[in-house]
């Protein structure tokens, strides 16, 4: 079944959003409990909400907000082989993608960080709507983390894939996930991709493409 909302606005849909979020996760094999799905759907009231006056998302629909929310989060909590881990979101916005992986992942520990006054009061209202306690909110650009701070690292659309990449290799230990709409993949010195996963956004049909890159080993 697809779902026709090109001339739905976006508004609260509560239990509403559920066969679209289950539909998301389905298509990447996330095999979930009734409660991440509630608290997905509460998700998406608060985007809603709050989009009204901070303009948080360019999503037009429903489907595409779902799309935008959990389709991307949903693979990469499929892909990752470590459920215990600390992951920076940078430049976070309105929490995509680091949100919904905080609930999908609920043994692993967020950062998220987002420079704008606003959208950090965004974040940290949807944290007490989610009750996520293992997720804190930076207000800061990433230029001011640690390097070597964190075991992941991900942002979505914040920079050009090659500075992304650049920057996400200072900050995180194991990986980097460079989120691209199928575009070459960039390089880094020291790095390689170590997973390639090219999929499409389940209810909109958006070509995306996730790469993971690690650091290369040392021969001994």
């Amino acid at each position: 079944m697809r779902y026709s909302s090109h001339s739905m606005a976006l508004v609260r849909l509560g239990r509403e959003w559920f066969p679209r979020i289950e539909r998301c996760l389905d298509a990447f094999e996330t095999k979930t409990a009734i409660d991440t799905v509630e608290r997905l759907a509460r998700l998406l009231d608060r985007v809603v909400e709050w989009n009204e006056k901070l303009d948080l998302t360019a999503a037009r629909d429903p489907d595409e907000l779902v799309d935008l929310f959990v389709a991307d989060a949903a693979k990469l909590a499929a892909a990752e082989p470590e459920p215990v881990a600390h992951w920076v979101d940078v430049g976070s916005g309105a929490g995509a993608p680091g949100l919904p992986l905080a609930v999908l992942l609920p043994a692993a520990s967020f950062s998220l960080v987002e420079p704008k006054a606003k959208r950090v009061a965004f974040l940290r209202t949807a944290l007490g709507a989610l009750g996520l306690t293992r997720v804190d909110v930076e207000r800061m650009r990433s230029d001011a983390l640690p390097s070597s701070g964190f075991d992941l690292a991900v942002s979505r659309a914040t920079l050009e894939p090659q500075t992304w990449l650049e920057e996400g290799a200072r900050l995180a230990r194991r990986a980097v996930w460079v989120l691209t709409a199928r575009s070459e993949p960039p390089a880094q010195v020291g790095w390689s991709v170590d997973l390639d996963c090219t999929y499409s956004w389940p209810l909109t049909g958006v070509q995306r493409r996730a790469l993971r890159y690690s650091p290369n080993r040392v021969a001994t």
